[in-house]
């Protein structure tokens, strides 16, 4: 086969969602235009050996904060110049970040807002989820329809922070209008009252250090929001998206919700299978350097989440990056030089850069997972949840040439240093990795040789996201809404 390819990746030993082939690959106007053997290579074809090497799809990053404002005085580490290439140089090339309404503000001035941010700056390809957490009638009958319409097909609800929160009513209605336009919703599901409730207590008894952060969101709080989410969402008959899934009793309730023939999807986060309980009481304060929400739980819960990600429960597994910095006054974990009571450490962990590196190493090669559900897992599921596939999360004929060249079998030990992010910790430091990315390709240009980021601020081009089919409503004959359009 004989074509004028910009690009052929030789002898690659390569992984879709469903397959593990080897071929070369052919790159032209930075799309895949063919996959076979001994492909031609024209006079001005450059050509990268992958012979004994995996490939994979480029990491679709579906769950990250970028660049997102927050209260005052703290400030997120990643703006979309660092925070991008600290995804490059992990092997992720799309990234999914979220244009966050505030209260008083329209949805739209959210999302004219952050293309402001990312123009200029994002080094790999971006689309946007929105944040809801001001439903008023403008914006649901006019903002949210236009947007869903111009390619902003999710959104993501709160059922707990006093900035973010929406109440049942609402959720039930913004969930309405999901299903009226096609759209995807992702739910954070924990009881506000309940932490609220929990946090009182433990500060009125002078219990104020990270560890309890933990205790004021315990697995209880994380189950009674999700089986209320799943219960809104079937009284409306629409697919929703349960992210970053801790532990079992949430867990439990996804599976309880799918032997009904519910159509509920699932998402979690490394820091679910790589830190517990533990990590939050680490001496010095330096627990704050784990909080996040839900919070991480113990051994026990680590194995039912591996168990999700093995048995097809978890759809995709995101980073829910959230980057601050630890020893920073102006937005960090010292707050005014001083250590915040737990309830106001900002909550997040940095994650961009080892997402795929971690669960390739701790997934694949210790044969919990198959490669292929790897893939799926980090990046071909995603593309399908919100509209981008199959333009992206796969390698195909007509795909964007976002690829992975992986490194394995050589140990990789995780340094902050050796990030490319702009958080001063990551909480994996010093873990022993086997696997890492060689190089990245973005569009068919390497933006990682292994050694050095090769992209550059401003290359990465904004996706609109179409309609996606998994927020379809199941034809279902006992559904409670069918029951009512009937009797209507």
């Amino acid at each position: 086969m004989s074509t004028a390819f910009d690009l052929i990746v030789r002898n690659a030993q390569a992984a879709t969602a469903a397959d593990l082939f080897r071929c070369d690959i052919g790159i032209t106007g930075g799309r895949i235009t063919a996959l076979g053997e001994s492909l031609q290579a024209g006079p001005n074809t450059r050509e990268i050996d992958a012979a004994g090497r995996f490939v994979t799809p480029g990491g679709v990053d579906s769950h990250c904060h970028i660049d997102q404002p927050m209260l005052p005085p703290v400030r997120m580490a990643d703006d979309f110049e660092t925070g991008t290439r600290s995804a490059a140089c992990g092997g992720t090339t799309t990234v999914i970040p979220f244009a966050a309404q505030q209260k008083g503000q329209g949805v739209q001035a959210a999302v004219d807002d952050y293309h402001r941010r990312a123009e200029g700056k994002a080094s790999v390809d971006y689309a946007f989820h929105l944040i809801v957490s001001d439903p008023t009638p403008m914006v649901m009958s006019e903002e949210l329809p236009s947007l869903i319409d111009k390619g902003y097909t999710s959104f993501k609800l709160y059922m707990t922070y006093e900035d973010m929160k929406l109440d049942d009513r609402q959720i039930l209605e913004l969930l309405e209008v999901a299903r009226l336009h096609g759209a995807m919703v992702m739910v954070h599901a924990e009881n506000t009252d309940a932490i609220t409730y929990l946090t009182e207590r433990l500060l009125a008894v002078g219990k104020t250090a990270p560890r309890f952060h933990g205790l004021s969101r315990p697995s209880p709080v994380e189950r009674e929001a999700t089986h209320r989410a799943i219960t809104l969402a079937e009284l409306v008959d629409v697919p929703i998206l349960l992210v970053h899934v801790s532990g079992a009793e949430a867990v439990e309730q996804i599976r309880w919700a799918r032997g009904k023939g519910l159509n509920v999807f699932a998402e979690t986060c490394p820091q679910y299978l790589f830190l517990t309980q533990d990590d939050l009481a680490l001496p010095g304060f330096h627990g704050a350097r784990c909080v996040c929400s839900p919070p991480p739980r113990d051994k026990a819960n680590q194995q039912v989440i591996w168990d999700g990600l093995a048995d097809g429960l978890f759809t995709v597994l995101s980073s829910d990056h959230a980057p601050f910095n630890y020893d920073n006054d102006a937005g960090g974990k010292r707050l005014g030089g001083r250590e915040p009571e737990f309830p106001y450490i900002p909550n997040g962990v940095p994650g961009i850069e080892t997402r795929m590196g971690l669960l390739f190493s701790e997934g694949v090669l210790t044969g919990r997972l198959t490669l292929q559900q790897f893939v799926a897992l980090t990046a071909t599921n995603a593309a399908r949840l919100y509209g981008l596939y199959p333009r992206k999360g796969t390698i195909a004929v007509g795909s964007d040439a976002d690829l992975v060249v992986w490194d394995t079998g050589m140990p990789y030990t995780i340094r902050n240093e050796a990030l490319h992010h702009a958080a001063d910790y990551t909480p994996y430091e010093g873990r022993e990795l086997q696997a890492w990315p060689a190089m990245t390709l973005l569009r068919g240009e390497v933006v990682w040789d292994g050694k050095r980021f090769l992209g550059r601020a401003g290359a990465g081009q904004f996706l609109h996201c179409e309609r996606p089919e998994a927020a379809r409503p199941r034809p279902r004959e006992q559904s409670w809404r069918r029951w009512v359009e009937m009797d209507a």
